[in-house]
């Protein structure tokens, strides 16, 4: 299996990200559709609103974060295992738009997808 990356969608797209997957659920501000250069969009892989909203990216939050949304994800695995397909003949970026680089969904998606 090559590698499943994560990456702020505000840092400039590289050959190196292979397919880029976009995993917020809203479009990133200030970040147009052309220069995201995303080869798809995973809206529902993303937290639910209810979710994003309660852990308003706060650190001390992040371990329950991971936990509910983990259990969000419970019922996308034809979704992720998509995203392994890919991964087996090339490099997926999932990009995120969290001005906290430790703290947010795509760490932790990065993490269920890599014990899958």
């Amino acid at each position: 299996m090559n590698q499943i990356k994560i990456k702020r969608i505000y840092e400039d797209p590289s050959e190196d990200d292979g397919f880029r997957i976009l995993v917020d659920r809203i479009w990133p501000r200030g970040v147009s559709k052309e220069d995201a250069e995303l080869d798809d969009w995973k809206k529902e892989l993303a937290p639910t609103d209810g979710l994003r909203k309660w852990f308003d990216h706060d650190p001390k939050k992040f371990n329950d974060f991971a936990q509910k949304y983990a259990k969000e994800l419970e019922d996308k695995k034809e979704n992720l295992s998509g995203i392994l397909r890919l991964a087996k003949d090339k490099t997926v970026t999932l990009l995120y738009g969290a001005k906290d680089i430790e703290h947010n969904q795509a760490v932790v998606l990065q993490n269920i997808l890599n014990d899958m």
